[in-house]
């Protein structure tokens, strides 16, 4: 008699779910370069030609798996923020779900900064791109309405606070500092770079 298949993660119908949740999986394990669409048929159990109803190639595959972060980081952004919290600890809470972030999808967060300066980039995801640093330059717009951040340009002193940020992420997942300790010692980063090293 003959043995039933193994059970596949595709479920009719959502394919194109099914093709980005593998391809995020190759990516994390092998790398973009190991990304196929042909292999990607094949690992959830369909046609070589499947992929195509839904990426022409390897670059429409990657742009959505992009935007599709983009997306994700935005939702944890946006669930993690508190408008109605004074300026540190809403700080706090934006840069500690960045960095959680950051944490658990390394790959897919690289893969995410490099399209996103790519020339030949989409409006939906320069749109979803933007949006990602729109919650801290809302924070700082807040905060400057009220006295609690120095003046000038949201998105200039914007950049400066998420740099510091991105950088203790990228700490975090490079291996420079264990993730746990990044995470243990955001208040006191965000504090610093809320009040600046200069002894007062």
């Amino acid at each position: 008699m003959a043995l039933m298949p193994p059970s596949r993660p595709y479920h009719h119908g959502d394919l194109r779910a099914a093709l980005l949740t593998s391809a995020e999986r190759t990516l994390r394990e092998k790398g973009t370069a190991a990304l196929s669409l042909r292999e990607l048929a094949r690992d959830i159990g369909v046609s070589h030609a499947a992929p195509g109803r839904h990426f022409r190639d390897k670059q429409a595959l990657l742009d959505a798996l992009t935007l599709n972060g983009y997306e994700r980081l935005n939702q944890t952004l946006a669930a993690a923020d508190l408008p109605d919290a004074a300026l540190e600890p809403r700080m706090t809470a934006l840069a500690r779900a960045y960095v959680d972030f950051a944490v658990g999808h390394p790959e897919l967060l690289e893969l995410m900064y490099s399209r996103k300066h790519a020339p030949d980039v989409g409006t939906d995801l320069a749109a979803a791109a933007e949006l990602s640093l729109g919650s801290f330059v809302a924070l700082v717009a807040d905060a400057q309405r009220r006295g609690e951040i120095v003046e000038g340009d949201p998105e200039t002193v914007t950049l400066t606070a998420a740099a510091c940020i991105h950088g203790l992420a990228a700490l975090a997942t490079n291996g420079t500092l264990a993730p746990d300790a990044v995470l243990a010692g955001l208040d006191q980063h965000v504090h610093l770079i809320l009040h600046g090293l200069k002894p007062r």
